[in-house]
């Protein structure tokens, strides 16, 4: 069994479960309902509060904070909670939140996520698995990253909007509405600029995926999204295409990105 180490000057509430061979660096602050999996690593000057939750080897850098209560006016300290996956990756000064009773009650962060220095994840967001939030990057509440997403630097998510699996947000963006999987989205304020061909060919997309893609993308930005997926959708049997189709067609109260004019 490995063996936990804490750092003298850390304060660790003796409530807080603690796993195997974690190590727990210089001035870090632990509350009494944090649970740390198996060889969680906490560098220094890390503060985990509430009910917080970090899966097994995760690494949290300097000076962030997780689990403190959400930044949002009508919280009235209900109990809630934040859920962090395995092998995450949280680097300096990175801030996550607790869900509110009114989104849920909880935050829920996927595996082998990269969270940057600065970037943000507001309360009860849905973060998938692999996401990589870059340098300030922030995501307002409620909003729900699928697996695979990047969010570039400086750039922010509105509060409600979901970005499907494989997107990437170019820095200095800011996205206001819904991005289809496998979107690339920039510019001040964010549009749809084609796909995310760098991060679909990672990913073994074949030449007629990303062929069938290109059409499909072509055909959505003739008319209304919606309309046009639902249409689309009927017979299509492409998988990537049937993503995109699928979760357009899901449910959201925000409109979509669309290609610039």
């Amino acid at each position: 069994m490995a063996e936990t180490l804490i750092h003298p000057s850390a304060v660790v509430d003796p409530a807080a479960r603690i796993g195997e061979g974690c190590e727990i660096g210089p001035f870090c602050v632990i509350g009494p309902e944090v649970t740390l999996g198996p060889r969680v690593v906490l560098k220094s000057h890390v503060v985990i509060a509430g009910e917080t939750a970090i899966g097994e080897e995760t690494t949290v850098f300097p000076f962030a904070s997780l689990g403190e209560v959400p930044q949002d006016l009508k919280f009235r300290g209900e109990r809630t909670r934040l859920e962090i996956g395995a092998r995450n990756r949280i680097r300096e000064y990175v801030t996550m939140n607790p869900g509110t009773e009114g989104g849920g009650g909880v935050t829920r962060i996927g595996d082998d996520g990269l969270f940057m220095a600065g970037s943000h994840v507001a309360h009860d967001c849905h973060i998938g698995n692999r996401v990589i939030l870059v340098n300030n990057a922030s995501v307002a509440g409620h909003c729900v990253l699928e697996d695979d997403v990047i969010v570039g630097g400086l750039s922010g998510v509105h509060q409600w909007v979901r970005i499907g699996r494989g997107a990437m947000i170019g820095a200095v963006t800011m996205v206001t509405a819904d991005v289809i999987p496998f979107g690339l989205v920039q510019g001040p304020r964010g549009h749809l600029d084609g796909l995310n061909l760098v991060g679909l060919r990672r990913r073994g997309a074949s030449r007629d995926e990303i062929h069938a893609l290109r059409e499909m993308l072509g055909q959505l930005g003739q008319g209304s999204f919606r309309d046009t997926a639902r249409h689309l959708a009927e017979g299509e049997t492409t998988p990537m295409v049937r993503e995109v189709l699928d979760f357009i067609l899901g449910p959201s109260d925000r409109s979509f990105l669309a290609p610039h004019p």
